[in-house]
């Protein structure tokens, strides 16, 4: 079964979109789905194109699921101007479109926020329209979060926005705004779909955390947005 291009952005950098897309990623692989997991740009290490590269079962080359890294820690825009590398929004949706021909379904993860730069003239914005691939938004649940995720799904298209996932991290322990964005955020998001990830204590141990039925029912649920 073909799935959409699955495209996981965040409502900031540091939200959890990494953990998330590698936990995505091997759960479709578990449930016998051939799965690309991409990061097609990064900047200041490669550290989440490695967790992306595991989860994956390592049948794509690192050099495939992450062609464009540079070492600075700062936009990838900035980071690939120092070493002299321009970033080209055709590029990068051309090699996102050749991988996937031979996968099922395809998950690329973003860097840093919807908006933030990763190449010339283009952010993950532009780059989810080119794929025409289904956003998945990652928030930390926290105070704060439903604006965030409001946001990002107002700086999405409108038809784009309407296909949306959203997925809130739970922290590790629940206050007032955690328990209660959920249904804000279903009352306020429209279309988009909000679905709530438990709380990880070991956020890299993808499989012991897939062992948690809580995790398999949300990347179900997630599942059968997609069609699958």
């Amino acid at each position: 079964m073909k799935l959409p291009t699955l495209f996981v952005t965040g409502s900031d950098t540091g939200v959890g979109k990494t953990v998330f897309a590698a936990l995505l990623t091997r759960h479709l692989l578990a449930r016998g789905f051939r799965v690309a997991g991409l990061k097609p740009i990064c900047s200041g290490g490669r550290a989440d194109a490695l967790a992306l590269h595991a989860a994956g079962g390592k049948l794509l080359p690192l050099d495939e699921v992450n062609p464009w890294h540079f070492r600075a820690p700062i936009a990838p825009l900035l980071a690939a101007r120092r070493e002299q590398s321009r970033v080209r929004l055709a590029e990068v949706g051309a090699h996102v479109r050749r991988v996937a021909e031979s996968f099922d379904v395809a998950v690329v993860e973003g860097a840093g926020g919807l908006l933030s730069p990763l190449g010339e003239g283009f952010d993950s914005r532009d780059l989810i329209r080119v794929l025409r691939a289904v956003p998945v938004i990652v928030c930390a649940n926290r105070l704060g979060a439903v604006n965030q995720a409001l946001l990002v799904l107002a700086a999405l298209p409108r038809g784009t926005a309407r296909r949306a996932q959203i997925v809130l991290v739970q922290p590790a322990h629940a206050d007032s705004a955690s328990r209660t964005n959920p249904t804000l955020l279903r009352e306020l998001a429209g279309s988009a779909f909000v679905h709530e990830l438990p709380h990880l204590p070991h956020p890299t141990a993808l499989d012991a955390a897939l062992r948690r039925a809580p995790v398999r029912r949300t990347l179900d649920a997630l599942l059968r947005e997609f069609g699958g």
